[in-house]
């Protein structure tokens, strides 16, 4: 068992050294935040310095290392260093990263630092879509209905539409592709292949399920769940992110969720996007990491607290069920979205107008990405926004490409941790 191990060397639970594993995406930087109102000293380990967490006085300093995507086992090297450079105590994953942790865990207990990561063969599970979905078929959890084809001509008898074409590794908004028609899937399971989706098992084609989309969030202690949380997606922002949310009552899912991380004996965070029908949850996209914890501590479940005591090995109790019908917003997200989706300024500025006059998803709505209280420097950024789009709305690309670039594991990085073997687990109870 891994909880054993992760019991030593720290007593202590307030003004640790806080490392995230990457600054530029929404989670980190909503885990920022609450780190650093916990008392704690936060920094990121960021391959590109011009990123969200350069705009809060939640971080105190941003370590450059490699971009993680390509090479794994490099960026892990060099955040050893930072970590042994900077005296940090806790590694805390915010994104892919933990899969090179879960994979080189023994080296970084050794170097006396701490984290909550699932056991590699447990990863190994769910962090591609296709072994996810014979993951969570073996354990009758819902999903849509989905095949796997190595040819364009094996989807040639697929007959539901819209869908979605999906690579086993890949990010939203380059793994996934939805299609309308025949031809259209064709085309994007020809491009897949093309791309080297055949060397990792090959594609996946979903049926699109028309519902209410979901996202729920996993803390699991050695197989035990003790935090969930789950938010409906009201208004989509840019690149399909979420720009408002509401926490909702999902005791279906949490059922199947404890079920899966019982199975899976999993450590950590563990994430899902489902789609709800008629009170069935589907679930779509397995995340093996923490997503998004704003709305859940609106609502009264702390996830980042809950995450750091797996972490530290201290006991935690299980969090009561979530207020319903708690609203959150991500301003920025919900900015750039407009200008992506309507390509005009028109609709910019009138997603300006609700947030300033908190109508629509703003009322009665706090902001869970960017809180500006006592952290002016946070304004930066939507303001910038806003200048921008409104004069070009198809600027809204500047303040999102290469964002995904710098923390999301490519095909190439999976194959090098799957290529070489996890270092064995150091014996049960040891330093």
């Amino acid at each position: 068992m891994l909880i054993c191990i992760y019991r030593m060397h720290i007593s202590y639970t307030y003004g640790m050294r806080i490392l995230l594993t990457e600054g530029a995406g929404l989670t980190s930087r909503q885990v920022a935040t609450r780190l650093d109102h916990l008392g704690h000293d936060v920094s990121a380990a960021v391959s590109d310095p011009v990123c969200l967490a350069r705009f809060t006085r939640h971080v105190r300093t941003l370590h450059r290392v490699p971009d993680f995507g390509p090479a794994p086992l490099v960026w892990f090297d060099r955040v050893l260093d930072v970590a042994a450079r900077s005296h940090i105590d806790v590694i805390f994953p915010t994104q892919e990263q933990v899969t090179v942790l879960s994979h080189q865990l023994p080296r970084l207990l050794q170097a006396g630092l701490v984290t909550a990561v699932p056991p590699f063969a447990s990863l190994e599970r769910v962090q591609d879509k296709l072994s996810a979905l014979r993951t969570l078929a073996r354990l009758d959890v819902p999903q849509p209905r989905t095949v796997v084809v190595q040819d364009p001509s094996e989807a040639a008898g697929w007959n539901s539409f819209p869908a979605y074409v999906k690579v086993p590794v890949g990010t939203g908004s380059a793994g996934v592709r939805r299609v309308t028609g025949t031809a259209g899937l064709a085309e994007a399971v020809r491009h897949f292949i093309a791309a080297g989706a055949r060397t990792d098992g090959g594609v996946l084609v979903q049926e699109a399920l028309t519902g209410t989309f979901v996202m729920a969030q996993c803390i699991f202690d050695t197989g035990s769940l003790v935090a969930f949380h789950a938010n409906e997606r009201v208004q989509e922002g840019a690149n399909g992110s979420a720009a408002a949310k509401t926490s909702v009552d999902a005791p279906g899912l949490r059922a199947d969720l404890g079920r899966l991380g019982q199975a899976l004996d999993w450590h950590g965070a563990l994430s899902v996007d489902a789609i709800v029908v008629d009170a069935r949850a589907y679930v779509i996209d397995v995340n093996p990491r923490l997503v998004e914890p704003g709305n859940a501590l609106a609502a009264g479940t702390d996830m980042v607290s809950a995450l750091l005591a797996v972490a530290m090995g201290t006991p935690a109790v299980a969090s009561p069920p979530p207020r319903a019908g708690v609203r959150t917003h991500q301003f920025l997200m919900a900015l750039l979205g407009a200008a992506q989706h309507t390509g005009r300024r028109r609709s910019v500025l009138a997603e300006i107008v609700a947030r300033l006059r908190r109508r629509g998803v703003y009322a009665h709505s706090t902001e869970e990405l960017l809180p500006w209280k006592g952290d002016r420097r946070t304004v930066i950024l939507p303001v910038a926004a806003a200048l921008a789009t409104l004069i070009r709305p198809s600027m809204w690309r500047t303040f999102t490409e290469g964002a995904v670039a710098g923390y999301a594991l490519t095909a190439q990085g999976w194959r090098q941790l799957r290529d070489v073997a996890p270092l064995p687990e150091p014996a049960t109870g040891s330093a």
